[in-house]
């Protein structure tokens, strides 16, 4: 199936490691120009060099008013167009009620709630018919996952933005799309299941819990983002597409 990506521009922020990474692999495989953010200058220009001559790195942080305009005068600058943008950010760190601060609730809602909401806004200011913005969320927007305080309480808010953004720009052909990743074995995962006292144990406990018997693989979420980016997800905006294994059982 041919996902009309061909010289399409893409940013895809936090695409350093993890999903992001996936994605924008994916974008480039079928064809697609992207530009790619993290926080470190060293890890960008890596992953930028793995994913080949039709990447550019930028090292920002989506906490940064600036990074927007920054990132999408680099697309038209290196690639001569900007056609979309995924918004992905690190999760912020574990926790329960009791165990997180201040400092943590600010911080992370700098970056993983503002960050997104001025990401997507100047897109939406420079993109035009056919454009796209997406998120990278969790299957918390649903459903509160243990242990994951901070992200429960900002994840739904950015879902509940993209749904009042997609019922803005749908008369303008801009077109607006959420992911929510469940158990992906990325490093991310790793790390919270690395939490426990037995890892092993927890994953397995984990995959017992999903349809399909497994984690998915950072492919699999990049393909279904790279899908939903693309002109073959024209008539697709203002939902929310659980990448999960089914894991989710609601409608």
């Amino acid at each position: 199936m041919d996902l009309g990506l061909k010289d399409r521009v893409y940013v895809v922020t936090g695409a350093t490691r993890g999903l992001g990474n996936a994605s924008a692999r994916e974008l480039v495989a079928d064809g697609a120009k992207v530009v790619i953010t993290g926080r470190e200058e060293k890890s960008v220009a890596e992953a930028a060099a793995a994913l080949g001559p039709d990447v550019v790195g930028v090292a920002v942080d989506n906490a940064d008013p600036g990074a927007p305009a920054r990132l999408i005068a680099t697309a038209r600058e290196r690639f001569g167009r900007f056609d979309g943008i995924l918004v992905s950010v690190g999760g912020p760190p574990p926790g329960f009620v009791a165990d997180t601060t201040d400092e943590q609730w600010q911080t992370a809602f700098e970056s993983v709630f503002l960050g997104a909401v001025r990401m997507a806004r100047a897109a939406a200011t420079e993109l035009a018919e056919g454009g796209v913005i997406g998120f990278v969320l969790s299957g918390s927007v649903h459903e509160p996952i243990p242990g994951l305080t901070i992200s429960n309480g900002l994840r739904p808010g950015l879902a509940g933005f993209a749904k009042s953004l997609a019922d803005e720009l749908g008369p303008r052909g801009i077109r607006v799309v959420g992911l929510l990743p469940g158990r992906i074995d990325t490093d991310r995962v790793r790390e919270l299941d690395a939490l426990s006292a037995d890892p092993e144990a927890t994953r397995r406990a984990a995959e017992s819990r999903i349809p399909l018997r497994r984690y998915g693989t950072p492919g699999e979420f990049g393909r279904a983002a790279a899908f939903l980016l693309s002109p073959a997800g024209s008539y697709l905006t203002g939902l929310m597409v659980p990448v999960d294994g089914g894991v989710r059982h609601g409608f």
